[in-house]
């Protein structure tokens, strides 16, 4: 390093890279922090800068550089930064630690750190453990662990195991095979190694039920709710067991059977323009990235799909690794699968994109469709991806999903709530409520019209999150709306 670079790297400030110590007396603090910053993506550590910025250097000599050494040893595995020095005028010097990121977990003294901008801080043990999780995954990872000994070829789903060879040979992602055999393809597609059954294979493709109580994960949970939170009722709800490519399927089926189509005449064209709420190559790739990197290790875990009035979520058990966060997934970046075994299979056959490329593809059909950019979440150790309905065909789109779901239930509204509804066009308080029907017993009112317009999905709290505020409001939902249309027509 010179000086030049030594000037640029200082004007820069503090920052996640950048670490300002006025002398090697701080050499214990500035050791966390080479801690931290290998944790991360490396960075510079200099001695002799303040932390305004200003490079007054300091006296050093060889006991200098040996302190700072001997400090550096006390972190683990070792770490080897490059010490360089920059000569300033009036014999000064600056001490700059060149630190490489992208290793450990490291820990200095037996504790490990990372950057939180300009500061360094005591990582939380759970980072911690994933971290170390995360770099013994290259070899020991669920997936390519044997299945247990009473687990064969015989549990697998062999008519889907052909046909994963017949559809990778025709896209070209597969040779030939000169041996068609389950054992054969198994082996050639990494599913058995050294004679040993992966978990992989149940995961792709474990038909026999006797399995399920092995394999619990290996399961997909499916609902729609009623207006846009999970306190309403199902209008559909369903769960299934199954292997992979069973699942894709499941889940494909249920969006078949809830997600609405809507159609308009385009001026100047002479045939409607149909358009799904929702793309569904977009929801399909989501629901197959989620089969691939799911965390296979929680066995009450599952891939879940919520449908809501206002939004479709793709629910993924597990955690976003290696460093990946939910903004890279919406630009270009690298990929790396927790189950790469798993994603290999599902490339070959056409079900994912290339590796890297899913999230951004998804982006592409989405906008393609008229729906706004998806939103990738982490929520309680779990990864969501956000569908919102494309501006313009939502309502129609809607409308007709309501109609129909309101053509189901209208046996269901009792004369109470057919006398409420009309009330709640604007949001009305409980009193006020009551008021305008000329009620006097609360609890008659909550048990007799309130409750049953609130199950039955017609009418909705403006504050669901908190029940009993003494802000709430009570509103009729799109189905009360279309119940209310066809009911009381102008």
């Amino acid at each position: 390093m010179n000086l030049r670079e030594l000037k640029a790297i200082v004007a820069r400030g503090e920052s996640d890279r950048a670490e300002f110590k006025r002398t090697t007396g701080q050499r214990t603090e500035a050791a966390k922090t080479v801690c931290a910053m290998a944790n991360a993506l490396g960075g510079f550590v200099l001695f002799g800068v303040t932390n305004k910025g200003e490079i007054v250097g300091q006296q050093v000599a060889t006991t200098t550089l040996e302190g700072v050494a001997n400090e550096l040893r006390r972190i683990e595995p070792p770490i080897f930064p490059d010490i360089e020095t920059v000569a300033l005028k009036g014999g000064n010097t600056v001490i700059a630690l060149r630190v490489p990121g992208g290793g450990g977990p490291y820990t200095y003294d037996g504790r490990p750190y990372q950057r939180h901008g300009p500061t360094t801080r005591v990582m939380p043990r759970s980072v911690y453990e994933q971290r170390v999780m995360e770099k013994v995954h290259a070899s020991s990872r669920w997936e390519n662990q044997p299945v247990p000994d009473d687990v064969s070829i015989a549990d697998l789903d062999e008519d889907e195991i052909q046909l994963t060879v017949d559809n990778a040979v025709d896209l070209g992602r597969l040779e030939p095979l000169k041996r068609r055999t389950t054992k054969a393809i198994l082996t050639g597609l990494g599913l058995i190694v050294e004679g040993k059954l992966l978990n992989a294979a149940v995961a792709l493709y474990g038909k026999s039920q006797r399995l399920q109580s092995l394999y619990p994960q290996c399961s997909v949970r499916l609902a729609r709710f009623r207006g846009t939170d999970r306190l309403g009722d199902f209008i559909d709800n369903r769960q299934y067991w199954g292997h992979a490519f069973a699942l894709l399927r499941r889940a494909e089926t249920f969006l078949l059977d809830h997600v609405p189509i809507a159609g308009r005449v385009v001026s100047g064209q002479m045939k409607r323009q149909d358009r799904p709420l929702y793309p569904p190559r977009a929801t399909r790739e989501a629901v197959a990235n989620a089969l691939c990197h799911r965390d296979y290790t929680i066995p009450g875990g599952a891939v879940s799909m919520a449908m809501y009035d206002d939004r479709l979520e793709i629910i993924n058990t597990g955690t976003l690794h290696f460093d990946i966060t939910p903004e890279m997934l919406t630009q270009p970046h690298q990929s790396k699968p927790w189950n790469p075994i798993i994603a290999g299979v599902f490339y070959r056959v056409g079900i994912i994109e290339q590796w890297g490329t899913g999230t951004l593809k998804v982006i592409d059909w989405c906008r393609d469709n008229a729906n706004p950019v998806p939103i990738w979440e982490e929520q309680s150790g779990s990864v969501v991806v956000t569908f919102r309905p494309a501006p313009g065909f939502a309502k129609e789109a809607t409308a007709q999903d309501t109609a129909q779901v309101t053509a189901q239930d209208t046996a269901q509204v009792t004369e109470e709530v057919a006398r409420l509804l009309p009330l709640c066009v604007t949001p009305q308080s409980r009193d006020d409520l009551m008021r305008q029907l000329g009620l006097g017993h609360r609890e008659h009112f909550r048990k007799a019209y309130l409750v049953p317009a609130l199950e039955s999905g017609l009418l909705q709290r403006t504050i669901p999150e908190r029940p009993q505020s003494s802000k709430q409001r009570y509103r009729l939902t799109e189905e009360g709306q279309e119940w209310l249309r066809q009911h009381n027509p102008p």
